[in-house]
């Protein structure tokens, strides 16, 4: 793992789209398409921002999957991750392929299964996370289930997880956030070619600590990347400033 320490998310932004676009372009030259997986949330507002305006990126030979998505909110919902990543990457860029996860399927564990399916067929080459405020990696909230090989699972959001969401003004009211989210799994995510995870804000400073620095562990499920060779985590000061080892790459 490669960890990046940059003063402003900005700039942290724009050298995490400038290493993705390279990522990209080189899979397309390599194997004719690149397999992307996208995070969402208001941690990659300006990540998506400068990546959908690289230049050198063919992004009709891209086939996107989607990392997780709420159960039971439509696409028309203002948190759908659907709705936001049509907004910030289908709309901007027409992306060869999209495949999302339909939150509202009637049934989700068969929804899990279906766009598991699709997976196993495209090895991703390049996956996009960040790291939520309870350590979370995608919706996988801790403990998180480090064990399981099926591509999608369909978690329980905890209270932490769901307060973040509120917080960052996606509800309402607690009440209001889905007690349920179709997420990729941990083990999935580690089956990625590389992986960028970016993480500005002093809001997840407690959770980077605690996963770059604590034991890899279910309870701090963002560590699992440790044990993923071509990791870089991007950070800018206010979330890396809780760590004890500030002898990562500056910028």
């Amino acid at each position: 793992m490669e960890v990046r320490v940059f003063d402003s998310k900005v700039v942290m932004a724009a050298q995490a789209a400038e290493q993705a676009a390279s990522v990209i372009s080189a899979s397309i030259a390599a194997r004719g398409v690149a397999n992307i997986i996208a995070a969402t949330g208001a941690s990659q507002f300006e990540f998506l921002d400068a990546l959908t305006a690289a230049p050198r990126i063919d992004w009709s030979k891209t086939i996107f999957f989607h990392l997780d998505e709420y159960v039971g909110v439509p696409e028309t919902h203002p948190a759908s991750f659907r709705r936001y990543l049509m907004e910030r990457i289908v709309a901007r860029v027409k992306p060869g392929v999209f495949h999302f996860i339909a939150g509202d399927a009637p049934d989700p564990e068969a929804e899990a299964h279906r766009v598991g399916a699709l997976l196993a067929a495209h090895p991703i080459d390049v996956a996009f996370v960040g790291i939520g405020e309870n350590g979370h990696l995608a919706f996988n909230d801790p403990p998180a289930d480090f064990e399981t090989q099926e591509p999608y699972l369909v978690v329980r959001l905890d209270e932490a997880c769901r307060r973040q969401q509120m917080g960052e003004g996606w509800f309402a009211s607690l009440g209001d956030v889905p007690e349920r989210a179709i997420s990729m799994s941990i083990a999935q995510i580690l089956k990625s070619r590389e992986i960028l995870c970016i993480v500005p804000d002093e809001r997840k400073a407690r959770a980077v600590r605690d996963c770059l620095e604590l034991d890899v562990s279910p309870e701090h499920p963002a560590s699992a990347l440790r044990r993923h060779a071509q990791t870089t985590v991007y950070l800018d000061g206010p979330s890396a400033s809780l760590l004890r080892n500030q002898g990562g790459t500056r910028g």
